[in-house]
């Protein structure tokens, strides 16, 4: 009888890999930054958080948002299904809401702290899937335009989805920077996933409201059309904002989707 011939292998997904840059600035109006960012590209794994808070306690949101975001993740492997990733994310949002509250009711000089999470988790596949709260934002831009993956959990949004708004008179309003969802402030908060998928030569962008706030999407695309390094967008994006007045802490993560 014949050897019988080896085992075929597993079938294997188209794979992308991506290249990461991560960049925050004070601005030109705070006196102290903010925000924080998560930048794991071996893992995939990138977010942006914009603390809220007296004092120092936006910062301390911001910063344990990403650490609890990185902790609760760390058991993914990189073949990991959409789905567990997906899970995990959630998990870990909802964990550092936890957190942050938790530690806000012990420590009365933290108290009514909160920070914006905005995480994304890239996959070989070429998709990617979001976790977010708040009204930091994530973007994708490819060939045909830039595409806003997320929705601002703040009145304003409110009011432009009843149609009570325009985008541009949001933008001017005073009530721009109020939240209506945002991790820390109760003991639970709902989470949106958003997942889609990606090709080479996308660029995804992670931003606080210090970035979008100051520049439109159309400013955005602009500064990211040439084929220029990371950094060097990175820090165009930052200069821009700070150009506008830099009237927040400004914070960018930038990922190129390569071959």
């Amino acid at each position: 009888m014949p050897p019988l011939p080896p085992p075929r292998p597993p079938a294997t997904l188209p794979a992308v890999h991506w290249e990461a840059t991560a960049l925050t600035d004070r601005g030109r109006v705070r006196r102290t930054n903010e925000d924080a960012f998560l930048l794991l590209p071996d893992r995939g794994l990138f977010a942006v958080a914009d603390g809220m808070g007296g004092h120092a306690s936006g910062e301390v949101a911001s910063e344990m948002a990403v650490q609890v975001l990185e902790q609760e993740t760390a058991g993914l492997t990189p073949n990991a299904a959409p789905a567990d990733v997906e899970r995990a994310l959630a998990n870990a949002v909802h964990a550092a809401n936890r957190a942050i509250y938790e530690r806000a009711a012990k420590e009365p000089q933290h108290a009514g702290m909160g920070t914006t999470l905005t995480a994304l988790a890239l996959l070989p596949d070429a998709s990617y899937r979001i976790a977010h709260v708040g009204d930091s934002r994530a973007y994708r831009i490819d060939t045909s335009g830039i595409h806003r993956l997320t929705t601002d959990h703040t009145w304003v949004q409110e009011q432009i989805e009843l149609g009570r708004l325009t985008e541009a008179d949001a933008r001017r309003h005073p009530l721009s920077s109020v939240l209506t969802r945002a991790l820390g402030i109760h003991h639970t908060v709902d989470v949106d996933l958003l997942r889609g998928t990606t090709a080479p030569g996308d660029l995804l962008l992670l931003a606080s409201d210090g970035l979008t706030s100051p520049l439109t999407d159309d400013d955005i695309r602009a500064i990211l059309e040439p084929e220029l390094p990371l950094d060097e967008l990175a820090s165009r994006l930052v200069q821009a904002a700070n150009l506008r007045g830099g009237p927040d802490n400004i914070t960018v993560v930038l990922i190129r989707v390569t071959a």
